[in-house]
């Protein structure tokens, strides 16, 4: 899904003191990344190297659910990315011609011979290899019990491990909090006690019913269908096979004070349990309820010296209040826009938590044994203005020369929405800055408040 999040997040960051991560400053970026199938306007790119595309028309749950949406009295909303977040709609795709367009198929299979760059693929870093407080390289091995080998850098190490193992690999390199990296045995190299700490990421739980109709993936892929799905695909590249069936979605407030949405909502035309790992039985369609911006803050620490060990990670999901309040208030936001006339043909039964679970702590407690991740950590290695933030706006770590993180872990706050988008313009933006280029021009593009459209 392709989603860039909230202009406000990037106002926020902004305002927090970090120079050139407004919404008017990262626009550009979002833009020169992006190749809408559209075409280009105030908010979407053309020619860059990331496809987005609109998801296939015609299945009657997404519109029924848009209309559902719009009968619970939310605007309907026809780009999240573009004027206005907030509202129900459909949801664009980082998909071309039926592939999932990944950052690795939009950057780095294009350009994997080029005789500069150098892929090896299953190997483990173990370190960054420092002298002086300077990084100079990285040592690394293709497989546990292999020997390590060095590489080293002339102008830069450049880390982009993601949210869990950025932050495990600077632990493991000295670079952390001090007195935690020391009780674990690890040569302090330089004291930052801000490394691994902050983590954030979206919770969601999965409201789902029954529907009366064989029209959810359960029917259409029953039986001889899957295997002819798949030759379709294979031969044609069109078809079931050719989505990722979530194709419809809201971004909606929880409290009207709000200044910008709390929840996301992805409709699954699936009975989706343990993120399709119990495997469906009947016709359903399930909706995927989120809080945006969690408060309660988890952290990622060494589980052990070895590098091929994972580390320790401590969400702390629902630790806050707000949190455990927002969750319960998205189970019932869904059940509102369930109960609309637009989905009396499809709805069935509610499959779960199901009718008896009705009162704060019921939901409070069925939340708990079902929450799941949507796979969207970022903070552990945030950059801020205040020198306890690991990184500085230039995603310079703080402390040791030559050395940077560039992944979702450098996030002060997590985004309000997926964050593959977000990630590539971190990624884009400081690649100007790498290659010595100057930043794009800010560009404004103001976000409406309220703008309803007719279904």
């Amino acid at each position: 899904i392709y989603i860039r999040g909230h202009a406000r997040d990037y106002d926020q960051w902004r305002q927090m003191g970090l120079t050139g991560w407004g919404y008017a400053d990262v626009l550009p970026y979002f833009k020169r990344s992006q190749h809408h199938e559209d075409g280009g306007d105030s908010w979407n790119g053309e020619g860059g190297p990331l496809w987005v595309s609109r998801g296939p028309p015609g299945h009657p749950i997404y519109k029924a659910f848009i209309q559902a949406g719009a009968q619970a009295g939310y605007p309907v909303t026809r780009d999240f990315n573009g004027r206005q977040q907030e509202g129900v709609g459909p949801y664009h795709l980082t998909i071309r011609d039926g592939e999932r367009w990944s950052a690795a198929a939009a950057y780095l299979k294009p350009i994997v011979e080029r005789p500069n760059l150098k892929v090896i693929s299953g190997a483990n870093a173990h370190r960054i290899l420092i002298e002086n407080k300077k990084a100079i390289g990285v040592e690394f091995s293709l497989g546990a019990g292999k020997p390590a080998q060095n590489v080293y850098a002339k102008r830069e190490v450049l880390v982009c491990g993601g949210a869990f193992q950025s932050p495990h690999l600077l632990l493991l390199s000295g670079i952390g909090p001090g007195a935690e990296l020391q009780k674990a045995g690890v040569n302090v190299i330089h004291d930052a006690p801000d490394v691994g700490k902050n983590l954030q990421d979206h919770l969601d739980v999965c409201v789902i019913y029954e529907m009366t109709k064989p029209l959810s993936m359960y029917s259409l892929t029953k039986g001889l269908k899957q295997p002819m799905i798949g030759i379709q695909y294979l031969l044609t590249k069109q078809g079931h096979g050719r989505t990722n069936h979530l194709h419809a979605g809201a971004f909606l407030k929880t409290r009207g004070e709000l200044d910008r949405p709390d929840i996301q909502l992805h409709l699954v035309n699936a009975q989706m349990r343990d993120h399709a790992r119990v495997k469906a039985d009947r016709d359903g369609f399930t909706i995927h309820a989120c809080q945006l911006r969690p408060e309660s803050k988890g952290t990622v620490t060494l589980a052990s010296l070895n590098p091929y060990d994972a580390p320790a990670i401590d969400p702390r999901y629902l630790a806050e209040e707000n949190d455990r309040r927002t969750m319960r208030d998205s189970v019932r936001i869904v059940r509102d826009i369930v109960k609309q006339s637009a989905l009396d043909l499809y709805r069935g039964s509610e499959f779960a938590p199901g009718d008896h679970v009705r009162t704060d702590s019921e939901i409070d407690a069925w939340i708990r044994q079902n929450g799941e991740t949507i796979y969207h950590p970022v903070g552990t290695v945030r950059m801020g203005a205040d020198a306890k933030a690991p990184v500085d706006e230039q995603l310079r770590v703080r402390g040791i020369e030559n050395l940077r993180v560039i992944d979702a872990s450098v996030m002060p706050t997590l985004i309000g929405g997926n964050t593959n988008a977000p990630t590539i313009m971190i990624a884009e933006k400081i690649s100007d800055l790498l290659r010595g280029k100057p930043f794009l021009p800010p560009q404004d593009a103001p976000i409406a408040e309220d703008e309803r459209v007719s279904v």
